[in-house]
């Protein structure tokens, strides 16, 4: 099955993929209400002794829900570009979201998809506002703290946009509960399940969890349903590496959420080898079992 791709402005970067080996501490935190999602989430993970990190959102109550959904791009500057601001109304829920919580020019800045319910419009998705959007209630939540790495905010001439890059990064941590870890971010064109694959065998991993958000030109399904939209924003729901069903090598699966640039959302897991990236995807790999 041939890739649905996208052409971006600039000169295709001859790496397709870059990752970097970190270590991942399991935490529970609290974020605070009646601020910045970003401050709240930048706060915690300070508290804990990181600067970088993955959270999972699951039935959050929102003070306030600003969100934006893909869409075309009014200029040649851009393949793709982001809806008008989303502002629902109070009582919108969070019912699943995943963050990476990263750097950019020095200051916290975390990015987020994720599904939610609106008020008198049902289930909805998007990209999270960080700087807009807030908790209407302070909220536990499961986390991974990063140690020796971080996601940095870097311009991108391929895409022309600032995005997240795994980078090294030294400095004091904490030293307790560390687990080794990847941090990975995933080039345009590129299928998300091979490239995964790649970051598993650059790094020796047979089993894995894998956490992450990203977008997709369209998507294509293992049950035959297929999105058409030009740019989508993606959920990792669930994201494994390994032997299924008997089989002797090792394969990425990925059970994802999405919307596209008509809003609907679909939902499912993603045909092998069929399922091009779109702007970018990153990635958390968390290894069970290597090679050697």
């Amino acid at each position: 099955m041939s890739l649905r791709t996208i052409l971006h402005p600039g000169p295709a970067s001859a790496q397709r993929y870059c990752a970097v080996s970190c270590e991942a501490t399991p935490l529970a935190l609290t974020l605070q209400a009646h601020m910045p999602v970003n401050t709240a989430v930048a706060q915690a993970f300070a508290a804990a002794g990181f600067r970088a990190g993955w959270i999972g959102l699951s039935d959050i109550a929102m003070e306030r829900m600003d969100y934006v959904i893909p869409a075309a791009s009014a200029d040649p500057d851009h393949a793709a570009w982001y809806s008008e601001n989303l502002r629902p109304g109070p009582g919108s829920m969070i019912r699943w979201a995943g963050l990476h919580l990263g750097i950019r020019d020095g200051e916290p800045y975390m990015h987020c998809h994720g599904t939610w319910d609106v008020p008198g419009l049902g289930r909805r998705m998007g990209h999270l506002l960080p700087f807009e959007a807030a908790f209407s209630q302070p909220v536990e939540v499961a986390a991974y703290g990063i140690a020796n790495a971080a996601f940095i905010v870097r311009e991108d001439a391929e895409t022309n946009f600032r995005l997240f890059s795994p980078e090294r990064l030294d400095g004091p941590i904490a030293t307790t509960g560390l687990r080794p870890a990847i941090l990975a971010a995933v080039r345009p064109n590129e299928d998300i399940c091979e490239a995964i694959e790649a970051v598993c065998d650059e790094y020796a991993v047979t089993d894995a969890l894998v956490l992450g958000i990203g977008s997709l030109v369209g998507a294509r399904f293992t049950d035959g349903r297929e999105v058409c939209d030009l740019a989508t924003e993606v959920l990792v729901r669930k994201g494994r590496v390994g032997c299924e069903n008997g089989a002797s090598g090792r394969r990425c699966t990925l059970d994802i959420d999405l919307v596209g640039m008509t809003g609907i959302i679909a939902s499912g897991r993603l045909a092998h080898g069929a399922n091009a990236v779109c702007v970018t995807f990153e990635l958390l790999v968390i290894p069970e079992k290597r090679s050697v």
